[in-house]
């Protein structure tokens, strides 16, 4: 087991989920229940995988858990690419919480080789 509250993945992550709650509160209201809702759900499901995994008995079950939060990563990449093709909102807002997410994505797969090596 890994305490997931020291895992910088982990922490960063929850950063994430903070901008990205404060950036969809600027979409339009009546994407309240399609867009926002999915995009904050994608986003909350990365640190919330990390440390469901981190709470498993071994290291495969980890890697296993780290790879949904992957998944979820990019998901969300989707979304936000797909709010600025709506014009939900401007590519030089969005850009920064996508940096943020590619190097997320990479910390995300280092820790998956780390585990499945193991």
């Amino acid at each position: 087991m890994h305490n997931y509250k020291e895992l910088k993945i982990w922490q960063r992550s929850m950063l994430l989920v903070k901008q990205i709650y404060k950036l969809t509160e600027t979409f339009s209201k009546e994407e309240i229940y399609g867009l926002v809702s999915q995009i904050r759900r994608c986003a909350v499901s990365i640190p919330s995988n990390i440390a469901e995994g981190a709470g498993r008995k071994n290291d495969a079950e980890f890697a296993y858990f780290l790879s949904i939060a992957n998944g979820s990563s990019y998901e969300l990449t989707t979304q936000l690419i797909l709010s600025v093709e709506l014009s939900l909102v401007i590519s030089k807002i969005v850009q920064p919480v996508l940096d943020d997410l590619d190097g997320i994505q990479k910390m995300i797969f280092t820790l998956i080789e780390k585990h499945r090596k193991k």
